[in-house]
């Protein structure tokens, strides 16, 4: 095929022909609308003209057959001819079926260069531009790179050139656009991959590098605020990741701006929320009560495995299982075995230490059964502490338990027999458990235990002892007489320091001598009393001071009661001066009186006196304001002041007092204008 046999125009498209042929009748060619096709029936179909030519030459054929049949007289018609109606169907049929076939050749539309042929020698530019063009129109990366690939072995005098090179540029940059919707939907390599897809020859590959240079420093970019922000989330600094994550929003890429920045903020919520839970598990950790620890544990198992804190939580659970192992210990060193085994059980798998726990266990065992304090206990716990493998942490402390196991034993047969021997009770048999178990070495397991019983045992000894003494001391102090007491002190006495009943004697020996105490000091105290009563207080005080200054039994009693004398004296005193200076009858004077004689204590019997003598004075000070107040009001004002709440003149004067100040400080009168009537008052405006 040559471009002269291509058509100038095409002929519209008809229904139910490909839509590549419909838009090779619109692409446009060197700046107008041209199309490129072939004859609808080959190369070695009749042309249009040909056909009429053939169609118009069937009536002449039948006209001269029937000029040359015979004349009517001379002719004798044969018999086929009798068949008219086949001949009329016949001249009817073949011309129509001409006609209809060459108009039918006339309408179709010609056949559209075979694009997969365009490999082939000779094939021209044009048609390798609109194949190209074709491609190019499904506009998919590989589509693309077959069209620049279509037209790029076309010279560079061609013709077409320019406008090839404006399509390869456009075709270019929709590779581009391609790739960019892939970086855009989160696909990074895809996108440089499709973007380095485009020739380097092109002018447009230098857009690539650029390109992917710009994608690069984006992605770059996001990555490592995402990264912070993941980092800030593993502090557990919340605000901080919430500021990086909102950053992704002004980052040029669809994919972090939108799907990674909700992916981030759900992290941190969930992050945040985890965060909380290890908080509460952190804060129940330093507890030392075993359920605190056990919630910590389950709140530290409740983080998901892939939260930014889950590693955290892990490492927590451990520490919380060592915390409760402590505890377990600490309950085992204070020989609570059943509480360390309770605690023991509940340490988590998950706390990796099982094969600590395990051990620990095994051992608790076996001091459980030999804190029986028996010889078949003791057995029993050996035998247990034996069956620890030596390839075990505690196989060394196991075999020391051993040995000292089975040193007890000996011992523990000696406090058996001893024990055995005490129970009788007597001071005999209690002496011989001593001698027994005195016998066992300071060195030895059993030593303190040792110790403790013959401590006890000592006691008992001393009270079998002692009590007697004590049971005499008694039966004579119960006279209650000085005699008595005093041979009872001197009976009880003779219990030294250190025995067993040494407190109850000290105890008694308080009692009885306080009792002998105030036996010899309650004259003295009742001689005191009545000289008071008989208004010599001096007396009484001296009297009593012996007995406060020796700290003997009733010197409580004593100090109470010298107290009160001193207030009475103290009270006569005031009144005595408060009646001197309220003779005056000065303001200042009778002010100063009435302060004196408030100061008379409540339970005098000079109080009676100095209420009636402060309502007297309160009297003269309110007669003498009011004089003062016709020739000098503030002063007047001043001595009412002087007037306590507690006279019986306090209100009269308060009174007094408000109308003096009234007085001085009048209140403006408000003149209100007569109106006519009908007419209202007009309201000041008041601007806000």
């Amino acid at each position: 095929m040559t471009e002269r046999d291509i058509p100038e125009r095409w002929p519209p498209s008809r229904a139910g022909e490909p839509d590549d042929m419909k838009r090779l009748s619109r692409t446009p060619q060197l700046g107008k609308t041209q199309t490129f096709g072939v004859s609808a029936t080959g190369s070695n179909s009749k042309s249009v003209k040909q056909q009429k030519q053939d169609t118009s030459e069937l009536p002449i054929n039948n006209q001269s057959a029937e000029t040359r049949l015979p004349s009517k007289k001379s002719w004798k018609s044969p018999r086929w001819m009798k068949g008219w109606v086949l001949w009329v169907l016949m001249l009817t049929f073949i011309p129509g079926g001409v006609g209809f076939l060459a108009m039918a050749m006339l309408l179709k539309l010609p056949t559209a260069p075979s694009c997969p042929a365009i490999s082939r020698p000779f094939v021209s530019a044009s048609v390798k531009l609109h194949c190209a063009q074709i491609s190019a129109s499904k506009q998919n990366v590989n589509d693309l790179l077959q069209a620049i690939a279509i037209v790029s072995n076309i010279s560079d005098d061609h013709p077409l050139r320019g406008e090839i090179d404006r399509y390869l540029k456009e075709w270019s940059q929709d590779i581009l656009r391609l790739a960019d919707q892939s970086f855009q939907a989160g696909d990074l390599e895809e996108a440089i991959a499709t973007a380095r897809k485009i020739p380097n020859d092109l002018p447009a590959y230098q857009l690539v590098e650029e390109q992917v240079t710009k994608w690069e420093s984006i992605w770059s970019q996001a990555e490592g605020i995402y990264q912070n922000a993941e980092r800030e989330l593993k502090e557990r600094r919340w605000q901080s990741a919430f500021l990086l994550s909102a950053r992704l929003l002004r980052v040029d890429n669809q994919y972090w701006s939108s799907i990674k920045y909700d992916q981030l903020n759900n992290l941190i919520t969930s992050a945040r929320e985890d965060g909380d839970k290890l908080a509460n598990a952190e804060r129940l950790a330093n507890s030392k009560v075993v359920n605190n620890l056990l919630e910590a544990i389950k709140l530290s198992e409740s983080i998901r495995t892939e939260s930014y804190l889950y590693g955290k939580a892990q490492e927590l659970i451990p520490q919380i299982g060592r915390k409760m192992l402590d505890l377990a210990r600490a309950s085992l060193d204070r020989r609570d075995a059943n509480t360390a085994l309770d605690i023991a059980r509940q340490i988590p798998d998950n706390a990796k230490l099982q094969a600590e726990v395990s051990d620990f266990m095994a051992l608790t065992d076996a001091q459980r059964s030999a804190w029986i304090g028996t010889v078949s206990g003791l057995e029993t716990a050996i035998f247990q502490a034996q069956q620890v493998d030596a390839s075990r942490p505690i196989y060394g402390e196991a075999q020391q338990l051993i040995a000292r196991w089975q040193m007890e034993i000996e011992d523990v047969a000696r406090l058996e027999k001893a024990r055995t021997l005490a129970s009788q009770g007597t001071i005999e048999y209690l002496t011989a458990a001593i001698s027994e178990v005195q016998m066992i070495s300071s060195n030895n397991p059993r030593a303190s235990e040792a110790r403790k019983e013959v401590s006890r045992w000592r006691n008992q000894v001393e009270t079998i002892e002692d009590r007697p003494i004590l049971e005499r001391a008694q039966q004579l102090a119960w006279l209650n007489d000085m005699n008595s007491l005093q041979a009872a002190i001197s009976e009880a006495g003779q219990i030294r320091r250190g025995r067993a009943l040494y407190s109850e004697a000290q105890r008694r020996i308080s009692t009885w001598t306080a009792t002998v105490q105030r036996i010899q000091d309650q004259p003295y105290l009742d001689q005191a009393r009545m000289l008071a009563r008989s208004g010599d207080l001096a007396g009484a005080i001296n009297t009593v001071q012996p007995i406060v200054s020796s700290g003997r039994s009733l010197a409580g009693e004593a100090r109470k009661a010298m107290d009160d004398w001193q207030g009475q004296i103290r009270a006569r005193e005031n009144w005595s001066r408060a009646r001197e200076l309220a003779a005056a009858s000065t303001p200042e004077a009778l002010s100063q009186a009435i302060g004196l004689a408030d100061r008379v204590p409540r339970n005098s019997t000079l109080r009676m006196d100095a209420n009636i003598a402060i309502n007297q004075w309160s009297q003269q000070l309110l007669d003498i304001a009011r004089s003062q107040g016709e020739v000098n009001i503030p002063r007047a004002i001043e001595t009412a002041k002087l007037i306590p709440r507690s006279s019986s003149v306090y209100s009269r004067a308060q009174q007094q007092i408000q109308n003096w100040q009234s007085f001085l400080n009048p209140e403006p009168e408000v003149f209100e204008p007569i109106l006519p009537i009908g007419e209202q008052p007009v309201l000041p405006t008041i601007e806000r």
